[in-house]
């Protein structure tokens, strides 16, 4: 006997099973797993977009402006100028371009002492740290302590010091120690170049402390057994062990270092206020002068720019350097191996 069955009408075809449920519909997984992270960076990504990106767009966009104080209340109505205030801060006959240019090798100058300086005094703090002794843990902390402290509240205790007849150190230099024939000026003139490299440093190497000390602990110590044991002395041990194994901490230390330190700006400003003495003129506090003291937002903004610039070739520049240095070294170690 046939049974025959009838196809189902339209409406039992989109009537839902089971009491009136639709079957939830479910991505992928592997399209979960390809998303997840990007929903994860997702918060990230949209503050950097408004607390970075947004303002830099439109400090791109005031560059090619006439924006002074004139059209402070409706920027959008300054006149375009095209690439005037970048020639203007190129120019380097003209005042503009002659001041940046001179703040520009003072901001290099200071640079590469300072982080020269938070280097090697991290790292031989670091180095020296290693020890076991009694007390080393205090000391440790003790060490961080400018780097814990605020900005601002340290800077300012720094300017007190460095007043000429009340500040401690004229009181030790020259009350005490005797160096000098007369109470120099720390704040102004050529001092205060040292007196804004001392700050410097001495907020910034406990931060270079703290990343090579990390650095450290992942040097077994049995290298350092081994090279005893065959007669190697303690430099000896820093520059044939110690050194090459932090070579990639460094690489990401001085590039942190560096940028930190060339567009330091909170440090000058609160040392001197908004008007630096020749000699630290740093390029930070330039472009500040150049766009909040002379209301010329148009060139401070070009003069921004340009300073982003340099920074991302020098960046570029030296990450590609570093780059090839590492993979130059890997092949050595590679071919120092076979032939073993």
């Amino acid at each position: 006997m046939t049974t025959l069955t009838t196809p189902p009408t339209p409406t039992e075809r989109a009537t839902p099973p089971s009491g009136g449920r639709r079957p939830r519909l479910r991505l992928p997984a592997r399209l979960r797993r390809v998303s997840l992270p990007y929903l994860l960076l997702l918060p990230a990504l949209l503050l950097e977009l408004v607390v970075h990106l947004v303002p830099m767009a439109v400090g791109i966009v005031m560059s090619f402006k006439e924006l002074t104080q004139f059209f402070i209340r409706d920027w959008g109505a300054a006149p375009w100028t095209g690439l005037d205030n970048y020639r203007l801060s190129v120019d380097f006959d003209a005042p503009v371009g002659e001041a940046l240019l001179h703040s520009f090798f003072v901001t290099v100058a200071f640079t590469v002492l300072s982080v020269g300086l938070c280097w090697l005094i991290g790292t031989a703090a670091a180095v020296f740290m290693q020890e076991n002794f009694r007390g080393r843990g205090l000391l440790r902390a003790v060490f961080l302590v400018p780097y814990a402290l605020p900005v601002y509240a340290a800077v300012i205790t720094w300017s007190f010091m460095f007043q000429r007849d009340t500040g401690l150190i004229n009181h030790v230099v020259h009350d005490q120690l005797g160096l000098t024939d007369s109470r120099p000026f720390w704040l102004i003139g050529d001092n205060s170049f040292i007196a804004l490299l001392t700050v410097s440093v001495w907020k910034g190497w406990p931060f270079a402390f703290l990343i090579v000390m990390a650095g450290l602990q992942n040097i077994p110590r049995e290298l350092y057994e081994a090279a005893s044991i065959d007669g190697a002395g303690t430099w000896q041990q820093v520059r044939r062990i110690t050194l090459p194994s932090l070579r990639p901490v460094n690489q990401v230390l001085v590039l942190v270092l560096f940028l930190w330190t060339f567009n330091d700006f909170n440090t000058p400003y609160v040392l001197f206020g908004k008007s630096a003495p020749e000699a630290a003129d740093l390029i930070s506090l330039h472009i500040y002068q150049s766009s909040f003291v002379t209301w010329n937002f148009g060139t401070g903004s070009a003069m921004s720019v340009l300073l982003l610039l340099f920074l991302l070739l020098v960046t570029a520049g030296y990450l590609l350097v570093t780059s090839r240095g590492s993979r130059d070294a890997r092949r050595w170690r590679g071919r120092k191996a076979a032939d073993v």
